[in-house]
């Protein structure tokens, strides 16, 4: 089974996602849990949970991919901004809990100067308290492109993290196509040595998602700019081979390509449905 789907808006509750998700023809979908900049939630709805618990199971849609604010970074600097991070992850798990399947992916955060090491060390520290309590959900560290002090963007790193929480069995990898493109790792030329890399380093078994992405950078230049799939430096055939990869087709693909609105990621699913010989 392929599984598509895009990021869609979180303001009208999970029973819209759900509705919108069918009528572009997605079977699952990618969430902000608060603002992408930060601040803080309004009460969780119950009701519109559970009607969308219900409209999910007639409807056949997977279960969601639920992403951190932008502004979650576990290993800045300033003690306030760790605090927030702190904050967002605890509330955030406790409210995703009655989700049955949904993950929760976030950017590892940047250093900001304090060195990797550091970095690191702060990211599972948070993890430790944030993983004690098992809400059911799986958190996802996201592979980064490697901008400025950026933790997460090699393999390396994100096997550090994943061994230094004491519960690594909740924790899981979402691979960004654009962020490892740009991060070094040639996904176009050498999809499958980037696999085996990655099996080597972290193990197949921890990645769960995959982000679906091109990209407006050349090979390795540690930005992060994404674009709409097929006109970036990645090129189609390159998303051909990853959506019908043996090791990657059973897994949820979400797109978070540039789109004035949804219908545009309507055309990307469909196109990209076709292109998996899915259509």
């Amino acid at each position: 089974m392929l599984r598509i789907g895009c990021h869609l808006s979180s303001s009208k509750g999970y029973l819209s996602m759900g509705h919108e998700a069918v009528r572009i023809g997605a079977d699952t979908f990618q969430f902000f849990t608060r603002n992408p900049r930060g601040g803080a939630v309004k009460p969780l709805d119950v009701a519109d949970v559970l009607a969308y618990l219900t409209f999910a199971k007639e409807n056949g849609l997977t279960a969601p991919l639920a992403h951190a604010p932008y502004t979650l970074n576990p290993c800045g600097k300033e003690e306030r901004v760790r605090d927030f991070a702190r904050m967002a992850m605890l509330e955030d798990l406790e409210r995703l809990s009655g989700i049955h399947g949904v993950m929760y992916n976030f950017h590892p955060g940047s250093h900001v100067g304090q060195g990797v090491q550091e970095g690191i060390r702060l990211i599972c520290e948070l993890l430790e308290e944030a993983l004690a309590k098992d809400t059911g959900v799986t958190v996802l560290l996201e592979t980064m492109a490697g901008k400025g002090s950026e933790v997460g963007a090699t393999f390396e790193e994100l096997r550090m993290i994943i061994d230094g929480v004491g519960a690594p069995e909740q924790i899981g990898i979402c691979l960004d196509t654009c962020h490892v493109f740009d991060a070094g790792y040639d996904i176009a030329s050498d999809l499958d040595g980037v696999l085996e890399r990655f099996d080597h380093v972290i193990g197949l078994s921890k990645l769960k998602a995959i982000h679906l992405n091109d990209s407006k950078n050349p090979f390795a230049s540690h930005k992060d700019r994404h674009e709409k799939i097929g006109e970036g430096t990645l090129g189609m055939e390159t998303f051909r081979r990853i959506l019908t990869h043996p090791v990657l087709c059973g897994l949820p693909f979400y797109l978070e390509t540039p789109q004035e609105n949804n219908d545009g990621y309507a055309r990307e699913i469909r196109m990209l449905r076709g292109l998996a010989g899915k259509g």
